[in-house]
């Protein structure tokens, strides 16, 4: 057999481009795979469950019963025009997604690490389903925050409400929230694979990010503190949560921070992408 018809048969699979380019035209092109790891994704949630999706309700509105109850009644961080329930659970419906999306795509490499030793695929396809799957339990809880909201519309005359048309910034805001949380994972997966201790903080540290951002008390809160006020305004999910609130209830829409959380979301996503892609090629060899 000749040299030339040896090397004709032979496939070499290996990074193409540098290690900074997305390939938005790659995931595209394994977009079946995408779809198939989504459902995946949710089926496992929900197997050999007997609440199944309820699951997903049962945990923010008993937390925010809870805040509502604690930091609402007894210590009167809830503002008085809405009731405490509807406060919290607009904020711990947002905060969710975006922990969610951050705690499960920081695993992307060490858990998959079987898969992505023996198959090619463009490895952005995992946290990018991860992310897109955790739209489901966010659109349930969504769903249960919407059923409150109405509920205390009908039945306790002091709470009146009307849809407006910021309502349509919902969208964009499900969006930023996404790519947040998308860009932070992968970030973290990538540092994981050489620093493991990181995998022990994450949890931890998306709880106590938390107590920084505005879900237990809002921003005018803190009107009179204003270090406190610059560390909660540093905290990307702030804008998106204040603006989660502002469409419903009602109140100013804060440009400024949503455009910082803009930029800060897009550096987030192309370091994560970057440093992501960097990782891949030696993935390996390390874990």
């Amino acid at each position: 057999m000749s040299n030339a018809s040896a090397s004709e048969r032979e496939t070499f699979i290996g990074p193409d481009g540098p290690w900074w380019k997305l390939d938005v035209a790659e995931l595209w092109r394994y977009r079946d795979l995408v779809w198939l790891l989504v459902r995946r994704d949710i089926t496992a949630v929900y197997k050999q469950t007997v609440l199944g999706p309820l699951w997903h309700v049962v945990q923010p509105l008993l937390t925010s019963f809870m805040f509502a109850l604690i930091f609402g009644r007894a210590a009167g961080f809830a503002p008085k025009e809405i009731p405490g329930m509807l406060f919290y659970l607009s904020g711990l419906v947002p905060w969710f997604f975006f922990a969610n999306v951050v705690n499960k795509t920081s695993k992307t490499f060490t858990a998959n690490a079987a898969l992505m030793g023996k198959v090619y695929f463009p490895r952005l396809a995992v946290p990018l389903s991860v992310a897109i799957s955790n739209l489901a339990s966010f659109g349930i809880q969504f769903f249960a925050f919407l059923v409150l909201l109405i509920g205390y519309h009908v039945f306790d005359p002091a709470f009146t409400w009307s849809p407006s048309p910021a309502l349509l910034l919902l969208p964009v805001l499900v969006v930023i929230m996404g790519l947040l949380g998308l860009g932070a994972g992968i970030l973290i997966s990538a540092l994981t694979t050489k620093y493991r201790d990181l995998s022990f903080l994450v949890g931890f540290g998306v709880q106590l990010l938390m107590y920084a951002s505005p879900v237990i008390f809002p921003l005018s809160r803190l009107q009179n503190f204003p270090m406190l006020l610059t560390l909660f305004n540093v905290n990307p999910m702030t804008s998106v949560i204040e603006s989660m609130r502002a469409v419903f209830f009602g109140q100013p829409i804060p440009w400024g921070g949503l455009g910082y959380t803009c930029v800060f979301t897009l550096c987030i996503l192309m370091l994560g992408t970057a440093v992501f892609n960097k990782v891949e090629r030696s993935f390996a060899d390390i874990v």
